[in-house]
């Protein structure tokens, strides 16, 4: 029946009827910093020309953010369209051999657009688990990074079960997880290209020595300073064929998770030392450089025009970027935001966001409107005129009113944010609440390492005037934190923040409750006994 219905759309589009279904290209770039693009941040020292030129023929939106501080839950809320608190994952990333995180029978964006005719392709950074073949009395962590000890528990000679082609994807091609995790071998489908015999870690940064990724299995001949041109030549080459198919009525989906510019942090032999900053600047530059090749690869094909292109992060940017060493050169990758990666302050959340579609949308505007990466699915439905199927994209809200088409979807009012460790917060309007007393993630006040105890258990700002999120004005709104708790704790217990049936889901609620008393201070959990 469903290759009967797929038949069905390939038909229809070559007789034209679906003239108005373009073709989707999400890329994500991995640790980007907001302040990094200079679209964002105009005082931005790296060039950025080809992101630039996006912003230029698209919506530029400067109120957008990714769902959590760190790489897997943000790219669940993607490929899903829902909060991945609301997962098995409340907390923290996966590692390279851990097991599926998406749930056996969810609709992502690849299979809702698949079932419409869409040909599908994740090219990148998968980093939501796979069913490895692990060696007989062996195990790996589930739900955290593998331990040195676990690396090796895997057959690699064996075919890897539900990765990216359960979920709705045709072809996938990259890594398993982050570029400084195991395994170093490239995936294509379900089966490594080269079985790892080597043991190898890389530097964390090309030419500093001193900290190194994890040691573990890799690939005769695999270099991470290959991995940002490979996939980008992948790309162009899926762009090249997907285009011919276009014209004869098929569109297609293209998930460009790219490895950069986490760490390790090596960019090629071509772009060591083209910025004149710091090799984490030559890295941005490369990655800017591969968008601007998907772009070249639109104009060639003859496809730009139909094709809805957007350019995000997963996240803002890691302190291992050297925050103080691009700082003193006049650079701030997280521009005029507190925090960076981790964090639950709009540094480890608020991302570079640019839309392009130049077939309906508007160019050279900038938006302010409230998004959140887990709004590309809804989106998606509403370019095509439909509606998700119940159960589905339960945080995906539709922008593309923003973009300047009438939807049909209804606009995001608030955002839930999540930090490395599990704190959250939301945001509605101007105000931002956060249920913890320090950044929930890496920089000070840093949980477990500075002292929070005397501090309020939340934190309250006023986001138009104190976009720095400087000054707490929880005691002096008291009403604001408690109206916007019993919202969060809505959205929470109703299993979804978008309209329709709630899902309530008593192991959410759970884990709502247990996380706010894990994050609240000493102090506070002494008068709460008493």
């Amino acid at each position: 029946m469903r290759s009967m219905m797929v038949g069905a759309f390939w038909a229809a589009a070559a007789c034209g009827a679906l003239a108005d279904r373009p073709n989707f290209i999400f890329i994500l770039a991995d640790d980007l910093g907001y302040g990094d693009v200079r679209a964002c941040n105009p005082a931005g020292k790296i060039p950025t020309p080809h992101m630039d030129r996006l912003a230029r023929e698209g919506v530029l939106f400067t109120d957008a953010h990714s769902g959590s501080a760190v790489c897997t839950p943000t790219r669940y809320g993607v490929v899903t369209g829902r909060y991945c608190w609301r997962s098995r994952l409340q907390r923290g990333v996966l590692g390279g051999l851990s097991p599926r995180l998406i749930e056996p029978g969810r609709i992502t964006v690849a299979s809702f657009l698949k079932e419409r005719g869409y040909r599908t392709a994740c090219i990148g950074k998968w980093h939501l688990g796979m069913d490895w073949v692990r060696v007989e009395g062996k195990g790996v962590s589930e739900l955290e990074i593998e331990k040195p000890d676990e690396v090796w528990n895997v057959d690699f000679a064996k075919p890897v079960a539900n990765g990216p082609n359960s979920v709705g994807f045709d072809y996938y091609f990259g890594i398993s997880a982050s570029l400084d995790m195991v395994p170093y071998t490239f995936i294509e489908n379900d089966r490594v290209k080269v079985v790892p015999t080597k043991d190898l870690d890389f530097p964390m940064t090309a030419g500093v020595d001193g900290k190194r990724t994890r040691k573990g299995p890799a690939a005769e001949g695999f270099d991470a300073s290959d991995v940002l041109p490979t996939l980008r030549e992948r790309a162009v080459g899926f762009i090249d064929a997907a285009a011919k198919g276009f014209k004869d009525g098929q569109p297609f989906f293209l998930y460009l998770p790219l490895a950069s510019p986490h760490t390790p942090i090596v960019p090629s032999k071509g772009w060591l030392g083209r910025s004149g900053l710091s090799a984490y600047a030559d890295f941005v530059m490369e990655t800017d450089a591969a968008v601007g090749a998907v772009l070249d690869a639109l104009d060639r094909g003859g496809i730009a025009r139909d094709t809805v292109v957007i350019m995000t992060s997963d996240n803002g940017c890691s302190p291992s970027a050297n925050f103080e060493e691009l700082l003193a050169k006049g650079h701030n990758p997280s521009h005029v935001f507190r925090g960076h990666k981790a964090d639950i302050y709009d540094g480890g959340h608020r991302v570079p966001f640019i839309v392009r579609w130049p077939a309906r949308g508007r160019a050279a505007v900038t938006s302010s409107q409230l998004v959140c990466l887990t709004d590309f699915m809804a989106t998606c439905a509403d370019i095509l005129g439909e509606r998700l199927p119940e159960g589905a994209g339960e945080d995906s809200f539709s922008f593309l009113g923003a973009i300047g088409v009438e939807g049909k979807g209804p606009v995001r009012e608030s955002v839930v944010h999540h930090s490395i460790n599990g704190s959250f917060a939301i945001r509605e309007g101007r105000w931002k609440l956060e249920l913890c007393p320090g950044s929930g993630g890496w920089s000070a006040p840093r949980p477990g390492a500075d002292d929070t105890s005397g501090m309020p258990a939340c934190q309250l700002y006023d986001m138009a005037s104190d976009v720095g999120e400087r000054d707490n004005a929880q005691a002096e709104h008291p009403e604001v934190v408690s109206r916007l708790t019993r919202t969060l704790e809505k959205i929470v217990a109703d299993g979804r923040s978008t309209l329709g049936t709630p899902q309530v889901n008593s192991v959410e609620v759970d884990i709502w409750k247990a996380g706010r008393e894990a994050h609240r201070p000493p102090a506070a959990k002494k008068a709460k006994k008493k």
